[in-house]
């Protein structure tokens, strides 16, 4: 759960010159670009991007009549491809025309997209490039009815221009009473005793269950919904403690939960509760380890993602008792096979994947909004803008990204971020340089994405910072070169406030500070704290803080050529001679554990950290 490595692939800009290669390129730097409009660059906090139109004019679309009876005017067409609560289907007939086909096979699905200009799906409902590619320019929205959008291929969509929705609270209250329903019904061990009374046996004593009153809940993620989970928890009088190092304290203060690190939580708990996203950190995150830290005797529950547990370390733990129970919602495949050790487990309560079942009508006025050219906060893609400005920005929207990605990788503890301050040097004037939205929008980007499983653009940047709490500012600094063509010639990123994991990424003034530059069109890392380096950000990056002595450089260069692990950049950079120097290493793929320890174990070195782009 801690920021120790960016979570998302960064796709890396096209070398491309031409404008298809543009488009891709534009594709590829995450899909955050929405308006061309000029602005001065200046000092500035937060603040939501302007409304714009979402997408070009479609096809040829079905004729219907206003009801007044008035001239015909073109009416957009709605797939509705799984359940939809009646209040969705209302508010989308008053503006579209609605056809709902549930249980569609993919290849039906393909044979009849293009007749549409959005798309309606759950979870169920694969959305991907080749059914993208299938609505023939003419789809433009797709809705995702709920939080997670694992089942949408949001490359793929940016690419045709298809604006993707989803409804992040919509579910948030079903999702907490059916996390809730499983700890009591788990606890009480209703759904055996059901079955045995069925069954014909009357086995009183053996299904008693325990108490709730007085038991610890751990919540693992604590947003939405693991904040409904914890007031229903106080409410039937458990104790509450939390891990999320990026929620709020003041938050889990009103509510009163205790926030922990990921091992105290676990560790301390009766009971634990699962909120958090999959991402590739979390991504069995329970597993043999995590389940030998558990009280023996712990239960289990989860209504988020399936994969955040390794299944077969579940039952391992089931079989010896060190889990008690688990009562789980949600699985690693969907449905589980029919012989699944897990689900047919005597101590498991299993459910269909019931937490998001409930969907109000906030994804069918999201997709009604887009279809009318307007931005929702819950926008999760944007479409491209045109070719000649992404030719120009493309190297700085990488920059930008990655500078916020390696910047939250260093920030330590549960501290959090609270300030965000990015410093543009440039030559041009005020006039001279493109809307400084889209580069915030992608520092953003590289410091939310890597916790969280938002998925963020310049569409919902701002939001996606407010609403995390995040205080962005940006100054302009003028360079001393006028004949510079470049737009830009450094971005730095400061976080303040923060602890940080590598001490030598603080500068002289407490802040962790980064700042690169671009070079022949690939970004390069520049400056960590008060240390010069000059490394290329394509890869991975291990920084370490050193003695300023000889033979450093070949010491880690061997330890790393004996594991076969490729460096394609190094720098060093030193305050002052025979003081301290920090190196940079770009590595083209993760070093094992033992690899690492082994590095840090030079006498020299007095600091290391891993960060994976």
């Amino acid at each position: 759960m801690a920021a120790s490595r960016a979570l998302l692939p960064t796709p890396h800009a096209a070398a491309a010159a031409s404008p298809a290669g543009a488009r891709a390129r534009l594709a590829a730097a995450s899909a955050s670009l929405r308006s061309a409009a000029r602005v001065r660059v200046r000092c500035a906090t937060l603040s939501s991007p302007a409304p714009a139109p979402v997408a070009a004019e479609a096809p040829a679309r079905r004729i219907s009549r206003d009801g007044s009876g008035g001239a015909p005017r073109p009416k957009p067409a709605v797939l509705v491809a799984e359940k939809l609560s009646e209040a969705g289907l209302a508010v989308l007939r008053e503006f579209a025309d609605v056809e709902c086909a549930y249980g569609m096979a993919p290849a039906d699905l393909l044979a009849r997209v293009a007749q549409f200009d959005a798309l309606i799906v759950r979870s169920g409902t694969k959305v991907t490039r080749e059914v993208l590619e299938a609505g023939r320019g003419r789809l433009r929205v797709v809705g995702r009815a709920g939080v997670g959008i694992d089942n949408v291929d949001l490359q793929a969509a940016t690419e045709a221009g298809c604006l993707v929705v989803n409804a992040p609270t919509a579910n948030t209250v079903a999702a907490a009473e059916h996390g809730i329903a499983l700890l009591a019904s788990m606890a009480r061990n209703v759904s055996q005793a059901d079955a045995a009374l069925k069954a014909g046996k009357w086995q009183r004593s053996k299904y008693v269950g325990v108490s709730l009153v007085g038991k610890t809940l751990a919540i693992m993620g604590f947003g939405k919904v693991g904040s409904e989970v914890a007031r229903r928890a106080k409410g039937l009088g458990m104790h509450v403690i939390a891990h999320d190092p990026y929620a709020p304290a003041d938050r889990a203060r009103a509510i009163g939960v205790e926030l922990v690190s990921f091992d105290e939580a676990i560790t301390r708990a009766d009971f634990i509760s699962l909120h958090m996203p999959l991402i590739p950190t979390t991504s069995k995150i329970f597993n043999d380890e995590s389940f030998g830290k558990m009280k023996t005797g712990v239960r289990i529950i989860n209504v988020a993602r399936g994969g955040v547990i390794d299944e077969d370390a579940l039952v391992r733990a089931l079989d010896s008792g060190k889990v008690a129970q688990a009562a789980l919602d949600v699985f690693t495949v969907e449905p589980p096979p029919k012989d699944s050790k897990l689900v047919l487990h005597e101590n498991v309560t299993v459910t269909p994947h019931l937490g998001a079942s409930t969907v109000e009508a906030q994804i069918a006025e999201a997709v009604v909004g887009a279809l009318k050219g307007e931005l929702a906060a819950t926008a999760v893609n944007a479409p491209m803008v045109p070719a000649e400005v992404m030719s120009e920005l493309a190297p700085y929207v990488s920059l930008a990204e990655k500078l916020g990605r390696l910047a939250v990788q260093l920030v330590a503890g549960e501290s959090g971020i609270k300030g965000v301050k990015v410093v543009y040097t440039t030559a041009r004037g005020p006039d001279d340089l493109d809307d400084t939205r889209l580069l915030r929008a992608m520092v953003t980007k590289g410091l939310v994405e890597p916790v969280s499983s938002t998925f963020v653009n310049l569409v919902n940047a701002d939001y996606s910072a407010k609403q995390r709490g995040l205080r962005i500012t940006e100054e302009r600094v003028a360079h001393d070169s006028p004949a510079a063509e470049a737009p830009l010639e450094s971005i730095q990123v400061r976080l303040s406030q923060v602890q940080s994991k590598f001490a030598g990424a603080i500068s002289d003034g407490g802040d962790i500070v980064l700042e690169g530059r671009v070079k022949y069109g690939v970004p390069h890392l520049t400056l960590v704290g008060p240390y010069e380096v000059d490394v290329s950000l394509e890869g991975n990056l291990i920084l370490c803080r050193q003695i300023d002595q000889p033979g450093m450089i070949g010491k880690v260069g061997n330890i790393l050529g004996q594991r076969n692990v490729n460096i394609s950049f190094m720098s060093v950079g030193r305050t002052f001679r025979g003081k301290q120097a920090i190196m940079a290493i770009g590595v083209d793929e993760e070093p094992e554990k033992e690899t690492l320890e082994k590095i840090g174990g030079i006498p020299a070195i007095e600091e290391f950290v891993f960060l994976e782009l």
